[in-house]
């Protein structure tokens, strides 16, 4: 067929439907929906910002705009630190009317959405009979850094049968509600089988409405066991020992149970965003990855935790912190910290792929008792010493080989002239898009830039979304595949370390909506195939690919291909839908488009309707299997 013809050579009306700006907001979101690799994680240090906190058990701030940071003494005091400086009156004091010592004393601290205007606050401690009680204080009108110790409303009282494991600590989730962690009453092993016990808090996560109602608490109807008497309607998730902390990822939502083991080890409990709560993670059936209670147990009926860690080399009790949202250390964004009472050491753990990795970054050499979060997300550790720390990360972003993928298939490699992703910790400190503004691309956004084998990388767009930050780049054309070439991103002057990537002659990947659903659009109509609108044989189609390689023609990297001549494949692909080939008619870099590759197909006859799997091959190598709606 002749190319002049124009009937199945590149879709030229497309340049007139989409602008070069909104032309990179739309390959932002093609982008934007793989898993992210792993950042390398950098090391830490610890900058002391306060001294003479005696017994530090929890951390928080107000979010009230304020910048304070409150710091919570087990005797019974909460201390304001406000511009570095220790405000020598107590928020609070209510040491003379609990019980403070081994594992009791005043555990939680909890402001409430829009506590500026609300003004109360809550608290978690143990009475002097040893019990656990949830409470409500108000503020001082005279005074925003003085609570009235006159003004409890006590909402929630747990008897304690032992003087250990009273968990204690309280948070506001995303949707407002406030989540309890209480251990299972103490003793050792769980004597009184209060973690599988479905009619007792102990031992539990709870979950209740304390903002509705002043007065009272209300029980969340969308709690997972209110339609089960059974159940406490409170419970939100059952099978922990002694959670010491949890904390809500400010960014996704997720929720991060560190839990306190028994003799063996220690684990990380991880509940995704959008859980409907009723986890039950298994003690005391189980500890950490392995049964306690009965050998060769069932493990099945429990949520397994994303870690563990042992008794090994002088650890002995998790301390759990947050996932780090700041924006001093930006190699740490989207990992979770904890540290071990006993060793004093910092771990960092995050979601590479489908695994979950961890890497051990600090041994303080401090026994750390408690983590917690300022206003901008930057996470400090308190120790035994009365030292409260800032974690520091460095001001390098990070990123692995993994982390460097094709833009389409989000497979780790590079291919000379196409479109590309790197997945980075410390790219872009707050939620957005800073695409492309136009043609040809610019080699900067946002004081970022990427080079690949020595060579500057014009980009498509920084993004950080949903606590993923990326980068999309063009690789340049005048490189040659090699084994592998080193990568670097720089931020305001500021390079990450290089990390060598494969360079790849042919990498072939399909767009596609989700990871999943290829991005296929109908040649005659430029509409896009949905299963709504499925395609059927016959039907002319064309999708859009990275990473086939080399093209007759090579426009200037960064630059609009133009629309002739045509920048077609030196090689030709071959497309499968459920295995049968199509009818090809053309494959190349896409009219107005910058490294972004365009297939032009017919859909073969024969084919059972449903989501058929459209492949494309070329040069020996293979894309990963997206699927295309067909009848």
């Amino acid at each position: 067929m002749d190319a002049s013809e124009h009937i199945m050579t590149p879709n030229y009306d497309r340049k007139r439907t989409i602008t070069p700006t909104l032309q990179w907001v739309l390959l932002i979101f093609m982008l934007g929906n793989a898993l992210p690799a792993i950042a390398e994680l950098p090391p830490v240090s610890l900058t002391s910002v306060a001294t003479g906190i005696e017994a530090p058990t929890t951390i928080q701030s107000a979010g009230d705009g304020s910048g304070r940071l409150f710091l919570v003494q087990q005797g019974g005091q909460i201390r304001i630190l406000r511009g570095g400086i220790l405000v020598s009156t107590p928020f609070l004091d209510i040491g003379a009317h609990i019980s403070s010592g081994g594992e009791r004393g005043l555990l939680g601290l909890a402001f409430p959405p829009d506590f500026a205007s609300k003004g109360h606050f809550y608290v978690d401690y143990t009475d002097p009979q040893g019990n656990s009680v949830v409470a409500r204080y108000g503020v001082s009108a005279a005074n925003p850094d003085v609570a009235d110790p006159s003004s409890e409303t006590v909402l929630l009282r747990q008897q304690q049968p032992f003087e250990n494991h009273n968990g204690g600590n309280i948070q506001f989730g995303p949707d407002g509600y406030l989540y309890i962690g209480f251990g299972d009453g103490g003793s050792g092993g769980d004597p009184q089988g209060n973690g599988q016990n479905r009619r007792t808090f102990l031992g539990k996560i709870l979950r209740i409405d304390v903002e509705s109602d002043l007065n009272a608490y209300r029980v969340p109807p969308t709690n997972p066991f209110v339609n089960d008497s059974s159940y406490l309607p409170e419970i939100w998730a059952m099978g922990v020992r002694n959670p010491w902390r949890f904390s809500f990822d400010r960014v996704t939502g997720d929720l991060w149970i560190a839990d306190v083991g028994q003799n063996r080890a220690e684990e990380i409990d991880y509940q995704p965003a959008g859980s409907a709560g009723g986890e039950n993670y298994g003690w005391n059936a189980v500890e950490g990855l392995q049964c306690f209670s009965q050998a060769g147990c069932d493990q099945t009926p429990y949520t397994r935790p994303i870690l563990e860690y042992t008794h090994d080399d002088g650890n002995c009790s998790v301390t759990g912190g947050s996932v780090y949202r700041g924006t001093k250390s930006p190699g740490l964004r989207g990992t979770y910290i904890y540290a071990d009472y006993c060793s004093g050491r910092i771990w960092g753990v995050r979601r590479e792929g489908s695994e979950w990795v961890n890497q051990l970054l600090f041994s303080s050499g401090q026994q750390l008792t408690t983590m917690g979060e300022d206003e901008s997300g930057e996470i400090y550790a308190g120790a035994s010493s009365g030292v409260v720390s800032l974690i520091n990360g460095g001001q390098a972003l990070y990123f692995t080989p993994s982390a460097v993928t094709n833009g389409a298939s989000f497979v780790s490699g590079l291919v000379p002239g196409s479109a590309a992703t790197v997945f980075a910790a410390g790219v872009l400190d707050a939620a957005g898009i800073q695409p492309a503004q136009s043609l040809p691309l610019p080699v900067s956004i946002g004081n970022v830039s990427v080079t690949v084998g020595g060579k500057t990388a014009p980009l498509y767009a920084v993004a950080n979304t949903n606590g993923i930050e990326q980068v999309n780049f063009q690789v340049p054309f005048d490189l040659t595949p090699a084994e592998t070439t080193p990568v670097i991103v720089t931020r305001n002057s500021i390079a990450s370390a290089a990390v060598n990537v494969p360079l790849l002659a042919y990498q072939p990947g399909i767009f596609s909506t989700n990871g999943q659903d290829a991005i296929a659009v109908f040649h005659d109509t430029n509409t896009l195939v949905t299963a709504d609108k499925p395609a059927a044989a016959g039907d002319l189609l064309y999708f859009y690919a990275a990473g086939l390689g080399p093209v007759h023609n090579t426009p200037v990297t960064g630059a609009a291909t133009p629309a002739s001549p045509f920048a077609d494949t030196t090689e030709q692909p071959a497309v499968t839908l459920n295995g049968q080939l199509c009818e090809f008619f053309f494959a190349g870099l896409a009219p107005t488009f910058a490294g972004i590759y365009q297939v032009n197909v017919r859909v073969p006859a024969g084919l059972a309707a449903g989501n058929a799997a459209l492949v494309i091959s070329i040069g020996g190598a293979t894309s990963p299997t997206v699927k295309l709606p067909v009848h």
